[in-house]
């Protein structure tokens, strides 16, 4: 058995299928993904059908993509200009493609591994004890009769620090952008939702939350996606950035956990 984590396939279903063959992955395999399944590329339905018939071969962690899906299907939310949802929308397998993705957590562990992964991120001042209780919370809500608000409550740059005081609908919404939506922070967690670029874009104040002296992952390997600007390069030794933006053109990339080598399959994307 190999395990291999891949980044952000954003509906890149040929370049997945592409790269999965150039690891010669088989039934024995495990494939973790670092959410953002979904959005932008061509395929997304076919993403999320082969994921799901893939059942325990996958260990998968929710993105923000993923989560505005769900927010849609659950009517809480409209498309944008820039989505692609229509195909999924549209399919006689809608219901079970998003309760499926739905009950997919926002923190996967492995222990025996040495391996943490997450969609952007954990904040600096969580230990990783705090993060896995924190996505927890968050997962739970979701994966109830609860989801439908959550939805509605989970958009907003407010609270853009962690506080213990904090409670109720804002405190999921902050554990859910420090998930899915990090990438500078402070080191007290204060979060900058501007800057996108690379690390040249760094606003004053703030670092890559993976910068700050003191962090988990000093302590702890993160695994990563997101943040395809870094182009695979997060230049810490216990951290993996597995975005390589294979929906803007460049590359699709996994990574054997069990020494490391990454592997990546051009994209399939034509210049515009």
């Amino acid at each position: 058995m190999t395990h291999y984590a891949i980044g952000d396939i954003q509906g890149c279903f040929d370049e997945l299928i592409q790269l999965l063959d150039t690891l010669s992955f088989g039934p024995e395999d495990t494939l973790w993904v670092a959410g953002d399944l979904v959005n932008r590329g061509p395929k997304s339905l076919e993403t999320l059908r082969f994921l799901k018939e893939l059942g325990s071969q996958t260990r998968i962690v929710l993105g923000n993509h993923d989560l505005h899906l769900l927010a849609i299907h659950y009517g809480t939310t409209t498309q944008r200009r820039s989505d692609t949802f229509d195909e999924i929308l549209n399919a006689p397998d809608r219901d079970d493609l998003m309760d499926w993705l739905r009950h997919q957590p926002l923190l996967v562990h492995d222990e025996a591994l040495g391996y943490t992964m997450v969609h952007a991120g954990i904040p600096p001042n969580w230990s990783l004890k705090k993060a896995r209780s924190c996505a927890k919370e968050v997962e739970q809500v979701l994966q109830s009769t609860l989801a439908i608000e959550y939805f509605r409550n989970m958009y907003g740059n407010k609270p853009d620090r962690w506080k213990k005081s904090i409670q109720g609908w804002e405190r999921l919404r902050m554990i859910t952008n420090y998930f899915t939506r990090m990438r500078f922070c402070s080191d007290k967690g204060r979060l900058d939702f501007l800057a996108k670029g690379a690390l040249s874009s760094q606003p004053e104040g703030f670092l890559p939350w993976f910068e700050h002296p003191g962090k988990t992952v000093d302590k702890h390997r993160i695994i990563f996606g997101h943040w395809a600007a870094l182009e695979g390069k997060a230049d810490h030794h216990n951290v993996f950035a597995l975005d390589t933006g294979c929906v803007w053109g460049n590359t699709l990339t996994a990574m054997r956990l069990e020494d490391q080598q990454l592997f990546s399959v051009p994209s399939l994307k034509q210049p515009e």
